[in-house]
């Protein structure tokens, strides 16, 4: 794949519009952050995880792009706005020119344009219905996201956006092959206010992902293990919604972990040679630094011990023949009687 990187491509719709009656593709005032000549992969079908509580925004998972192994999947996950009042329009990947680029997602007080996708969970393809800003706190739509009521109370039901369609595109990207419309008059306004980059958590939620050999379509072939998390390095979950098996984790990581424990055990087997060597010079040091009065004194110690043990033994000659000892000594009184 060919890969150009940080190209900075504005354009209006006025322009694309004027080359004919053909469809048109263009967005208005977008960067671009990456190209790439391949399209990226359809959009993998995933249950979203409940919000983990009061305060948290949807954010819809996406393929980003790495030179060294191509598109990986960055789990839909929920995070708090920088601000109250925010909303968080997607990221998407857009035609030109032969290329496909991409367009980072961004806060502000409007939904932009974010190339007619459809994410799902309340963005369609154009605004997001998933809920709204009521004063300083969100309300959730429970027609469309998933929010346990015991924990957010900030809920209502509107299912007038709510489509039933089992035939729903899911390309990633706004180009011929996928998905096709411009921009509304709404969301080119929306795209010229001020905006507030993806936070800290983001940027970090992209990397850990960008680092996990799974998440990569290469190897899990546009069906990655960890397709949603209900937060920032909290909980990961399958397509189906179940806790993933394999956490979203780096290869990194995982060969550090193993040179640590390869290098622990270097470690301690040297130590151990070392405690044997030492004992080895001690023993040997104690018998050379031995004097000849301490050999001497060791040796009578000896001798000593070997005395006391021969005046313990008892007189084998009596266990041999104890009626012939009797014998003796009833010789000897009758004797002594006699005199």
């Amino acid at each position: 794949m060919r890969t150009i990187k940080s190209i900075s491509i504005c354009f209006l719709c006025t322009l694309a519009m004027s080359l004919g009656p053909t469809k048109t593709y263009a967005q208005a005032n977008l960067e671009v952050e990456v190209t790439v000549k391949d399209a990226p992969p359809p959009l993998p079908v995933y249950t979203q995880p409940p919000c983990p509580e009061d305060g948290y925004f949807w954010t819809p998972g996406y393929w980003a792009y790495n030179g060294d192994g191509g598109y990986y999947w960055v789990p839909g996950v929920w995070v708090r706005p920088p601000h109250f009042g925010y909303l968080w329009t997607p990221c998407y990947w857009g035609f030109r020119n032969g290329y496909y680029g991409f367009h980072a997602g961004y806060w502000g007080l409007h939904i932009g344009y974010y190339g007619g996708i459809n994410y799902g969970y309340g963005y369609g393809g154009s605004g997001y219905y998933g809920g709204r800003w009521v004063g300083e706190h969100f309300h959730y739509n429970t027609a469309v996201v998933n929010v346990n009521t015991t924990v957010v109370h900030n809920t209502y039901v509107d299912r007038t956006m709510v489509v039933n369609n089992n035939t729903v595109n899911r390309s990633s990207y706004n180009g011929p092959g996928g998905v096709s419309g411009s921009s509304t008059r709404r969301e080119e306004k929306a795209t010229r206010e001020e905006h507030v980059a993806p936070t800290t958590e983001q940027t970090s939620h992209q990397q850990v992902a960008s680092q996990d050999r799974t998440q990569f379509a290469s190897e899990n072939k546009g069906l990655p293990s960890t397709a949603a998390m209900n937060r920032v390095g909290g909980q990961g979950f399958n397509a189906q919604g179940h806790p993933a098996t394999i956490q979203p984790t780096t290869r990194s990581n995982q060969e550090n972990n193993k040179r640590d424990q390869q290098q622990m055990s270097k470690v301690q087997d040297n130590n151990t040679q070392k405690r044997n060597v030492n004992q080895a010079v001690t023993d040997k040091q104690e018998a050379q630094t031995r004097t000849p009065e301490a050999a001497s004194a060791n040796n009578n110690r000896t001798a000593q011990s070997a005395e006391q043990q021969n005046t313990k033994k008892p007189n084998n000659n009596m266990k041999k023949h104890p009626h012939k000892v009797k014998h003796q000594k009833k010789e000897k009184r009758k004797a002594k009687e006699e005199k």
